[in-house]
């Protein structure tokens, strides 16, 4: 099967981002950086002129400097989002100083009143630690290199706790990252999207968390220079070499199920040119949930490696490259007893059991990335970032697999450009961008049956091309330095062999009340997500049919959402709390076919997904620790019919009761969790992290005299790490997941991927040594 070529995608795309370029004669700055104001004034309230001031990184080297204007006033433009102190110095007054956080596209404003020099020189340290901002409403997390470094557990290369540990409605469950009721998350690398439209294709990282400097996780309550990933955004600052002066890390470890997760790493700078690379390898033989508590058949290893290079020509231009590349592999996990309660009622519906399948995955990801950053002054600023990303999944079953063997290849290509401005003229900070790619999709699918079963002969490969493109245009009108307003408007033109349209208004309001500083914000937007490619060939059609299952188009997933929140800062606490509801049509999630867990993307005809979140971060405690919270109340429930992709008619007589009518919740539906965890650096070079887990269930696809319930059992995780560092060249830790292995079943759905129990105990130790070269 040949489906036809689409190569208006790409034209489209670029002709977008010519428009703009013409259109934008003032450019602006880029949402993957924010900018920092501030004004001087002496103990007479009176501007103080030609002020140096520095505004520098607190975990690197990465500097400006500059002096104030007649005003008193500075400005800096294109800052990465992080932690940054800004210095005043100035002869005859104390130098002053003060800290604050930089997310993207956010514009702190600070105010330094400076003293006049006494008979001994100190440094004044004015105001706290800025939280709470109008700039946007989006409920954010941001996680240093450090906060990774010593959360257990998070380091790993294929871990997401850095994302789970922190951020509230973010689990991990059949082995696959669910945020706010949804699976659609996009990952930026230094803010650009690196494309994905496959679902549960790949269960691989994006990237190492290793090489992470700063974590921008957001959710929900974009506006509209943010795409349409409506569940979570994570926006990656990677490692620049800024930290570094030559130097060298290298990070092994190795635990329990043999595993291991080495790096080397290393990075240097000199005032224009930063360089930052990293080679990095894994293995275990505990690597996906398995479908019992035994650890069975479930080695994983993989290998990768990572680039960053900056280079600044001259004050106002920067060139900015990230590339990497990476494979993995995977054992599937199966259930070897045949009369097991999964396998049976596998049997019984008609489809694969488990225990006759030794089956592998083989992953590979690529993507380069580069971004030329151009500031015509500190209120205009233009990014042009042009990416490709290669993306694959090979699903190979054994020769000896019963009752089918199958096997599958997908491989995608992606390439594309976005293109962001921004514009400060009074009150406004206007945003106008475009961004696009356009896809090649590539699909091999056989299966044989072992049986004694009828086999179809194998269809030949199909190609498939598509591609997104979008052009948004964003304004916050800052009406006081109290209120701020946010409206914008996103365009996106999907096609492939279906083409579709869609227009998303985005609307807030950030109110900050005087003298609290507490911020209040709502929001209501909506989104369009683009679907995979059509890519069921003849063979996976004739697979299918005998279960009872077909083969529907996929259309875009259309949410719209609703949220409220507020932020309370206090003496370096930061509380945020909200609450949403999203109202999903064509609701992605994923089927597979049998227990062969071969994933198959499908539409619901609606979702709902609401709920309220908390999140809790302190300032360091007693001078050595900091404590973090984050919790969730929240539903997701779904309706019939399945509208697209491997559907289950209702007139198969295997069908006739699935899914039930109306709403009921999704098999990823856990009511409540909450994750409590400290960070200690303590005396004689030591530290000590820990994180509490609880969930109270996920819902019970098949109940059981067991677990008859509508959800599973709750479960509580205990984690903690604790570490020592020598003559800060070296490093030693000991990390123990799951202390006191507390094994349960997460997943007991069979519709969407089989029995799941969740991680058993882990344990392992981590030396770090650093090096000059």
């Amino acid at each position: 099967m040949k489906v036809r070529k689409v190569s208006s995608s790409l034209s489209i795309v670029f002709a977008i981002v010519a428009i703009a370029a013409i259109i934008c004669s003032s450019a602006v700055r880029a949402e993957i950086f924010g900018t920092v104001h501030g004004i001087v004034h002496d103990p007479q309230h009176r501007p103080v002129q030609d002020a140096a001031v520095d505004l520098k990184a607190q975990h690197s080297d990465w500097v400006q400097h500059q002096k104030t204007n007649g005003d008193g006033e500075f400005d800096f433009s294109a800052v990465p989002l992080g932690e940054y102190t800004v210095t005043v110095t100035v002869l005859n007054f104390q130098q002053a100083q003060q800290s604050l956080v930089v997310g993207s596209g956010t514009s702190p404003v600070l105010h330094f009143q400076l003293e006049l020099a006494g008979l001994t020189e100190k440094t004044v340290v004015t105001g706290e630690q800025i939280t709470a901002t109008t700039d946007s409403v989006t409920p954010t997390a941001l996680l240093s290199r450090q906060d990774i470094q010593y959360t257990p557990g998070a380091d790993r290369t294929n871990s997401l706790a850095m994302i789970t540990d922190y951020v509230p409605a973010a689990y991990v469950t059949h082995d696959m990252l669910h945020m706010r009721g949804g699976h659609q998350v996009e990952w930026l690398i230094d803010g650009i999207p690196i494309p994905n439209t496959n679902i549960a294709s790949n269960l691989g990282p994006t990237i190492d968390p290793k090489d992470i400097d700063y974590l921008e996780v957001q959710r929900g309550s974009y506006d509209a220079t943010y795409g349409d990933r409506t569940y979570g955004i994570f926006n990656i600052v990677p490692r620049t070499g800024f930290e570094r002066d030559k130097e060298c890390d290298l990070v092994v470890s190795f635990g329990n199920f043999y595993q291991t997760n080495d790096q080397i790493s290393c990075g240097g700078h000199s005032e224009r040119f930063a360089y930052y690379f990293s080679l990095n390898g894994n293995r275990s033989n505990y690597g996906l949930q398995t479908p019992i508590p035994q650890v069975f058949h479930d080695a994983e290893n993989g290998y990768g490696g990572f680039v960053s290079l900056i280079f600044n020509p001259d004050s106002k231009n920067q060139l900015r490259l990230v590339t990497s590349l990476r494979e993995d592999y995977y054992q599937i996990p199966y259930d070897p007893d045949p009369n097991s309660i999964g396998n049976m009622q596998l049997a019984a519906a008609g489809a694969s059991p488990s225990y006759g399948l030794r089956d592998g995955e083989h992953e590979r990801d690529g993507y380069v990335a580069f971004s030329w950053v151009h500031t015509f002054n500190p209120n205009v600023l233009l990014t042009v970032s042009p990416f490709y990303h290669y993306n694959s999944a090979d699903y190979q079953a054994s020769g000896t697999d019963f009752p089918a063997i199958s096997t599958t290849n997908q491989a995608a290509n992606y390439g594309g450009l976005q293109a962001t401005f921004d514009a400060n003229v009074r009150r406004n900070d206007i945003q106008v961008g475009v961004y696009g790619f356009g896809q090649h999709q590539y699909n091999v699918f056989s299966n044989q049956f072992t049986d004694g079963s009828q086999n179809f002969p194998s269809s030949p490969p199909i190609s498939v091309n598509g591609g997104l493109a979008s052009v948004f245009i964003n304004d916050k009108f800052k009406a006081t330095s109290w209120l701020t307003l946010i409206a914008g408007l996103r365009q996106s033109h999907f096609t492939a062999d279906i083409a579709e349209n869609a227009t998303d208004p985005r609307l807030g309001v950030a109110v900050s009340v005087p003298r609290l500083n507490w911020t209040f914000r709502a929001f209501y937007g909506d989104y369009y997500q683009a679907p995979p490619l059509a890519t069921a060939t003849s063979t996976l059609t004739n697979f299918a049919g005998p279960q009872g299952f077909s083969f529907a188009p996929l259309r875009g997933e259309r949410d719209e959402e609703h949220q409220f929140g507020v932020t309370i800062p206090y003496r370096g606490w930061d509380l945020d709390a909200d609450t949403f509801k999203t109202r999903a049509m064509n609701w992605l999630d994923h089927n597979n076919i049998g227990e062969s867990n071969l994933f198959w993307p499908i539409t619901w005809y609606e979702a709902i997904i609401q709920g309220w979140e908390l999140s809790l971060r302190s300032p360091r405690l007693w001078h050595f620790g900091q404590f973090h919270l984050a919790y969730a109340n929240q539903f997701a429930q779904a309706t019939s019919p399945i509208t697209g992709g491997l559907i289950c008619p209702p007139a198969t007589p295997t069908c006739s009761q699935y899914p039930p009518p109306g709403y009921g919740p999704v098999d990823h539906d856990q009511r409540n969790t909450l994750n409590l965890g400290f960070n200690a650096s303590l005396p004689w070079q030591t530290f000590a992290s820990t994180n509490v887990y609880y969930g109270s269930g996920f819902h019970n696809g098949t109940p059981t005299v067991q677990y008859p319930g509508d959800y599973l059992p709750g479960h509580t995780t205990f984690d903690i790490s604790l570490g020592k560092s020598f003559a800060e060249k070296y490093s030693v830790s000991v990390t123990a997941l799951n202390v006191a292995n507390r094994r349960v079943e997460l997943d007991n759905s069979l519709t969407f991927g089989g029995f799941h129990w969740n991680d058993p105990r882990e344990i392992y130790v981590e030396l770090r040594y650093r090096f000059h070269y």
